[in-house]
This record gives C-alpha cells, structure tokens and sequence, in this order.
C-alpha cells in the first residue's frame, strides 16, 4: 500500500496518509480541521547510487 502526501485547501495542514491506489483520492478528510477540500501532493523520492553518484552515497 503506497503513502500518499495530501494537504488541506483550507488549515494549509500537510500530512501522509497509507492509501490504497483505488482510494488514493476517495473520500479524503483533512485529520485536523476536518475539511473535505484536500488535494494529493507529488511526492518526490530518493534513492542511493543513482546516476552518476558514487555507489551506496548521495552526492
């Protein structure tokens, strides 16, 4: 199940939520102020010896 970075429209609150692919953007609530006006965020990744790195480090 992937995580999922959301962030309310109206608090500005950001949080991560384990969301199965299907429901990734089904029946959203903000966990703070309780709004129903939640977006999905791009998330970005990282990952060791990419392209170019010296192996098993980041540059």
């Amino acid at each position: 199940m992937p995580m999922y970075e959301y962030r309310c429209r109206r608090c500005g609150a950001k949080y991560e939520q384990l969301r199965r692919i299907a429901d990734a953007d089904r029946d959203l609530q903000c966990p703070y102020c309780g709004a129903d006006e939640v977006e999905r965020l791009l998330s970005a990744f990282a990952t060791a010896g990419g392209c170019g790195a010296p192996s098993g480090g980041f540059t």
